[in-house]
């Protein structure tokens, strides 16, 4: 299997949870022979705002005429993880919630996949038809505060919000997801918390195949 893992947190694991979660995933996955990984780090990666120049881009290469530096490097940072993506049988996104919602830099990840004529598009009779609805997907994810509760979850747009794009849109599986929460808001349970989620991160980095 062929596995990227799309990894969304700069800071260092001694701070932060979803890092823990990264290097536990990366450990056990030295131990299984059935993987080969890529690692896409949306902070190390060179990762400019999806707008006007990768269109320009597109239609620049169409007419064959040359690009502008700015529409060039959007254009090639946009290929970059396009390539890895297709590569890939199953992609794990290693990410925290911050703010509500997904980091800006893995937002830029998905707005680079997120596309019609890519991962998906549209029949004459505008149905949508996903175009890789084979890949499979893994979320895991860290939030300090309880988000699970029902009076919780609609300002949860993190998990949601890559379930919806990925699940839903494009159509792929989600085969695991393992949630890390409440560590922050339970201090004297924290370390806990934190242990027996990276438990639950190891397993599934030992269970695939």
């Amino acid at each position: 299997m062929n596995l990227l893992i799309v990894t969304a947190n700069d800071r260092p694991s001694s701070q932060a949870t979803s890092p823990k979660m990264y290097e536990a995933f990366m450990e056990e996955l030295k131990n299984n022979d059935n993987v080969n990984v890529t690692v896409y780090d949306v902070y190390q990666e060179d990762t400019p705002y999806l707008g006007q120049d990768i269109f320009n881009a597109y239609m620049k290469l169409e007419a064959h005429e040359p690009l502008t530096e700015s529409e060039e490097r959007l254009f090639n940072a946009q290929k970059k993880a396009r390539d890895l993506f297709e590569a890939a049988d199953t992609v794990a996104f290693v990410f925290p919630l911050w703010n509500l919602t997904i980091p800006a830099k893995l937002q830029t990840f998905v707005d680079y996949v997120f596309a019609a004529g890519y991962t998906f598009k549209y029949d004459t009779e505008g149905n949508m038809i996903q175009l890789m609805n084979d890949k499979k997907v893994i979320l895991l994810n860290a939030r300090g505060g309880v988000y699970s509760t029902p009076e919780m979850q609609p300002m949860e747009m993190a998990v949601n919000y890559m379930r919806t794009s990925f699940g839903g849109v494009m159509g792929m599986e989600i085969i695991d997801e393992v949630i890390i929460e409440g560590h922050n808001q339970d201090p004297v349970n924290g370390e806990a918390i934190v242990a027996e989620g990276l438990e639950k991160v190891r397993a599934v980095a030992k269970n695939l195949k």
